[in-house]
């Protein structure tokens, strides 16, 4: 019985050190672009874009170039290129979109539709609800890549009332919105 022991003992002890059975590894790699953590959003960044959204929508066009397409300094190179070759005019970006970006969303000039907070990968939703509309922004890095975003819209559906500290109901349904002219 104490061979066995023993044996038993010896067969864990060689298998916990052998590095086949040890991961060496974190278990969840971390895509490393410009040095930014870029996961999706965590549910603590969801939940608080979501606090701090509240009632906003966006609508905003992109133009993707994916790690397989260029290196991260050759894409942050080209998107500045295509930056200031299109400025902040929207048909110039769509076609700029259509001819460059590595996102099927390209097909309909890099147009994402409308989205609320949270929807989005933490980088790209923190510069459609915080940036100015109707601006080309980036190169913005996420794990899928460099992109150049084109906020067309943004839109308020709720509005709180701080002279009268509530929220009276014509307020409520009063949607505000910003657009490109």
């Amino acid at each position: 019985m104490n061979r066995f022991l023993l044996a038993l003992l010896s067969a864990f002890l060689v298998v916990g050190s052998c590095s086949a059975f040890s991961p060496t590894k974190p278990h969840s790699p971390t895509v490393r672009r410009s040095n930014l953590e870029t996961r999706h959003n965590s549910l603590v960044d969801t939940v608080s874009s979501m606090y701090r959204n509240w009632g906003k929508k966006a609508t905003a066009s992109h133009i993707l170039f994916r790690p397989s397409q260029f290196a991260e300094a050759d894409a942050r190179v080209k998107l500045s290129e295509i930056k200031a070759e299109v400025g902040n005019d929207p048909e110039k970006f769509a076609a700029a979109a259509r001819e460059w970006s590595g996102c099927p969303s390209s097909k309909n000039g890099g147009d994402l539709g409308e989205f609320g907070p949270g929807m989005m990968v933490k980088n790209f939703d923190d510069v459609c609800f915080n940036e100015e509309v109707g601006v080309v922004h980036g190169p913005v890095s996420t794990q899928f890549g460099e992109h150049l975003i084109l906020i067309t819209k943004r839109t308020i559906t709720y509005q709180y009332n701080t002279a009268a500290k509530r929220n009276p109901p014509d307020m409520v349904s009063e949607q505000l919105s910003q657009q490109i002219p």
